[in-house]
């Protein structure tokens, strides 16, 4: 996972408290805590992030 190219979100702002990281992988999308780039990474295959995404641009989430 040192090879991939990490973005952060664009939702995050500048020196917003709330920021992740983003990588595509192969097989998977990694997600990430900018402010613990080494405590854990959550992998997710990219048809269920796909889905995550249709979800939420469709505001289909409950709060």
């Amino acid at each position: 996972m040192n090879s991939m190219i990490w973005r952060k979100s664009s939702r995050s702002g500048s020196g917003a408290s709330n920021c992740v990281e983003l990588a595509i992988g192969e097989a998977a999308t990694y997600i990430r805590d900018t402010k613990d780039r080494d405590g854990g990474t959550l992998r997710v295959k990219h048809p269920s992030w796909t889905a995550f995404l249709a979800t939420v641009k469709a505001g289909r989430l409950d709060r």
